[in-house]
C-alpha cells in the first residue's frame, strides 16, 4: 500500500484498514497449511499461558450445561478453530484469510469480524436468532453490538469482573 494511502487510516484509526495493513503484512505469500501449523502451536500457547481462569470457569459452567458455545472474535481464525477444539468450543467466527491455490494472498476473506459483522455471522450461524438465548461475553468496542444484541451480556473487565 502507498503511504499516501496508509496515513489516513493510521490517523483515523481504521481498525478493519488496520487489519486489512496487518494481514497482508503478516501473511501474504505464505501457505496456508504452513499457517495453519503455527496457528496451532499459537493457540496451544495462548491456551497454556494466557487465559484467565474466569474465563475459563465461565467456558466450563457453559458445557456443563449443555450450551453450545462459539468464539466470535475480530482475531484470526487460523489460530481461533484450534484454540476451540483445546477449549471444546462448538465453532468460531472470526476473521478469515484469503487462499488461492494454497497460499494466503494477504487479503482477508470477507470483513473482519468486529462490531456488527459479529452480529451478522452469530445471526447466519444461529440461522434463527429468535429461537435461542443468547449468552453472549466481551471485553473491547468491538463486542458492544454483540453484547446489546445477547438476551444475557456480561461485559468483562481488565480485572475478570463481569459487569
Amino acid at each position: 500500500m502507498r503511504p499516501h494511502r496508509l496515513l489516513p487510516i493510521l490517523a483515523g484509526r481504521d481498525r478493519d484498514g488496520l487489519k486489512a495493513l496487518a494481514a497482508a503484512a503478516a501473511f501474504r505469500g505464505h501457505r496456508y497449511d504452513e499457517l495453519c501449523s503455527a496457528g496451532v502451536t499459537f493457540a496451544e500457547m495462548v491456551h497454556e499461558r494466557w487465559l484467565r481462569s474466569d474465563t475459563l470457569d465461565a467456558l466450563q459452567r457453559h458445557r456443563d450445561a449443555g450450551d453450545r458455545t462459539v468464539l466470535v472474535s475480530a482475531s484470526f481464525e487460523v489460530y481461533l478453530r484450534p484454540l476451540a477444539q483445546l477449549l471444546g468450543v462448538d465453532d468460531v467466527l472470526a476473521t478469515r484469510l484469503q487462499v488461492e491455490d494454497g497460499v494466503a494472498t494477504g487479503a482477508l476473506d470477507g470483513p473482519n469480524c468486529r462490531g456488527p459483522e459479529k452480529v451478522a455471522r452469530l445471526h447466519e450461524w444461529l440461522v434463527d436468532r429468535s429461537a435461542v438465548r443468547l449468552v453472549a461475553y466481551g471485553d473491547s468496542a468491538g463486542d458492544r453490538e454483540m453484547l446489546a444484541d445477547a438476551d444475557e451480556a456480561h461485559w468483562v473487565t481488565r480485572d475478570g469482573q463481569a459487569a
